[in-house]
């Protein structure tokens, strides 16, 4: 007989549909094989579906794994975001906080904010200059003798960043995904300084071609690598941040330390069942 599941899907990063991040969401009782949550990823075809579970072991509320398409990631932030949204709107839960055990990114907890904002604590990745790989020009829409970034930098958590000149500059960048791929295979950042006007603290755009995600709409994990890159930068530990995707989405961050905390709202757009 087939078994019933239920399913969300949640715009994270934003307050209305259709912007965003979208991410699935699956709560279950007890763990589905690993296959079957991959298929499942790859059914939905969303750039995460993330799996929760109570936490047998009692060191946390749930568990929570996050599987893109094409394979299971180390950590995710939209989709922990909207894993915490149906927890905190859909299934009833009323404490102020939720603590998460994961398999690679460790404890982490997502509190309620002020005005509808979910407030989610991860660890800080700190970049560090790295010299440019052969294949950056190509991969920022360029030839291989001249490339757009102004810096390139390595994070811990294997993430690539290019800083490039200008806000307009991330806006009409058309990288070249086969590029990307050999450059950054876990993923690259590109961001700029905010214009002044705009009250954006900086914007950034990330790519994962490799992961099977040429684009992602608005990427909560990048700003572990953000935050502490601009910190650093303008002197400061709050940021208005905003991804430049497509869709588009608002990202608020403070440094705590070895920690940053990432913040933003997150909608509803779809409620369902799966028969699997």
């Amino acid at each position: 007989m087939p078994r019933t599941l239920p399913l969300y899907q949640i715009d994270a990063f934003t307050r209305e549909p259709f912007s965003g991040n979208p991410a699935a969401v699956c709560p279950l009782d007890d763990w589905l094989g690993d296959e079957v949550m991959q298929k499942i990823a790859a059914e939905n075809n969303l750039s995460e579906t993330a799996f929760f579970a109570p936490d047998e072991n009692g060191e946390a509320d749930y568990r929570l794994r996050w599987f893109t398409p094409s394979r299971e990631v180390e950590l995710c932030g939209h989709a922990t975001l909207a894993s915490a949204w149906v927890l905190f709107n859909e299934l009833g839960v009323e404490r102020e906080t939720i603590v998460f055990a994961t398999q690679k990114a460790g404890s982490l907890s997502v509190r309620r904010g002020e005005g509808g904002l979910l407030v989610m604590d991860f660890p800080a990745n700190p970049p560090r200059p790295t010299p440019h790989h052969e294949k950056l020009g190509f991969a920022l829409g360029g030839d291989n003798l001249k490339s757009p970034a102004k810096e390139f930098y390595s994070a811990p958590n294997t993430m690539r960043l290019a800083v490039l000149g200008s806000a307009r500059d991330v806006i009409d960048l058309k990288p070249q995904f086969w590029a990307v791929a050999e450059a950054a295979p876990d993923g690259l950042i590109v961001t700029a300084q905010g214009e002044e006007s705009s009250g954006v603290d900086f914007v950034s755009r990330y790519f994962a071609p490799a992961w099977g995600i040429n684009e992602d709409p608005v990427t909560g994990s990048a700003h572990t690598v953000l935050a502490p890159y601009w910190a650093k930068r303008l002197k400061k530990d709050s940021f208005h941040a905003r991804q430049v995707s497509k869709r588009g989405g608002d990202v608020f961050c403070e440094m705590a330390g070895d920690r940053v905390r990432i913040s933003g709202h997150a909608v509803l757009y779809l409620q369902g069942e799966m028969r699997i």
